[in-house]
């Protein structure tokens, strides 16, 4: 009777149809959370799947919902043995859905192929609008795939190694090192030395985080246009304002229709479709010079004459006659003032206003 429970259960788990426990729903959620947070998922389809994970009866239920996903090194310890296994060749299926970091390395092997002949600027263009509608792994690859790279080009995107086969190797490690160093002192110690293996201190490894750049500074805004493009595909923009952790950008969807989203690392959308004038003028984000604006930045407060002021946000958008980029600076006393610039930083005008 054992037997046959035994068996029962392990055709159950093998197709699909264990029931699921909270844990697994919450497990399942926090993957969800960490796709759309890297650009794997758009918002409608996150809060698609988190609400059927929400509802799912069996592990089945949830596999299918996150299954196409890479696992984070946030959450790799949340993934099911059997996604974490590498293939011959250490990446993913083809399959696998993108983050926004993938679609920008295919973006900048397609700017070196531009930048060496490989490709014409048509099909870079082309090829670039492509890149930043890819939902898998595998639609980049074919972009990619005929391109000559560099050796320090990017390389396939690999699962992350897990916490606990890290820990696992150190323990390892550790306990060689104990085992070596006792062996040691048990054949070579002298008669004074006390008895007892020594005490081994390997430490905890801590995790590297790598904070993004200041969206006001010239990094900061080579990072955005990059990040833009990878997950749009082109650079073109009704208005975006670069505060130093965050940046609120408008992108026209169609003629008569708007856009808002926000970006912290990742672009959320935040409301629905606006209404659009088919007039309203755009401005090409890759037009900026981005090292001429980065000096404005460091002169601004100078050049406003605000004093003890400090550069709040920049502002990029299209004017009547041509796009504009205003740097606005302020201090705690409420005097303000900006810089109006032309995108290659000529200087068009000044103002402050008082407190």
């Amino acid at each position: 009777m054992s037997s046959q429970s035994s068996g029962s259960a392990g055709d159950a788990a093998a197709s699909g149809r264990m029931r699921a426990r909270d844990i697994d729903r919450v497990e399942a959620r926090s993957l969800l959370d960490a796709a759309y947070a890297e650009g794997e998922l758009g918002t409608e389809e996150y809060h698609q799947r988190s609400e059927r994970a929400q509802r799912a009866q069996t592990l089945g239920e949830l596999q299918a919902l996150i299954g196409d996903l890479q696992p984070s090194t946030k959450t790799v310890d949340l993934t099911p043995a059997r996604k974490r296994t590498r293939r011959s060749g250490g990446g993913y299926p083809p399959s696998t859905r993108a983050r926004d970091s993938d679609r920008q390395a295919a973006c900048a092997l397609l700017d070196a192929g531009l930048a060496d002949g490989q490709l014409t600027a048509a099909d870079h263009r082309t090829l670039t609008e492509l890149a930043g509608e890819a939902k898998t792994l595998g639609d980049l690859a074919q972009l990619t795939d005929d391109l000559q790279r560099a050796a320090d080009a990017p390389g396939d995107p690999v699962p992350p190694k897990s916490r606990r086969e890290t820990w696992f190797t150190a323990g390892v490690v550790a306990a060689s090192i104990l085992v070596a160093v006792g062996t040691f002192l048990a054949v070579d110690r002298p008669a004074s030395a006390p008895a007892g293996p020594p005490k081994v201190d390997i430490g905890i490894v801590q995790p590297l985080v790598l904070p993004r750049p200041k969206l006001t500074t010239a990094e900061g805004i080579s990072y955005f246009i990059s990040a833009y493009r990878a997950k749009f595909g082109d650079t073109i923009v009704d208005e975006a304002d670069l505060f130093p952790d965050y940046a609120v950008v408008t992108r026209g969807t169609q003629a008569n229709r708007k856009v808002r989203y926000t970006f912290r690392g990742g672009f959320d959308q935040g409301d629905n479709p606006q209404t659009r004038p088919p007039t309203t003028p755009t401005v090409d984000l890759a037009a900026v010079n981005v090292a001429a604006i980065a000096a404005l930045l460091a002169q601004a407060p100078a050049l406003t004459k605000v004093d003890q002021g400090a550069v709040s946000y920049l502002d990029i958008e299209g004017g009547a006659s041509g796009p504009i980029v205003r740097i606005y600076v302020g201090n705690k006393a409420g005097e303000n003032g900006y810089v109006e610039a032309a995108p290659d930083g000529r200087i068009v005008r000044t103002l402050a206003f008082g407190g």
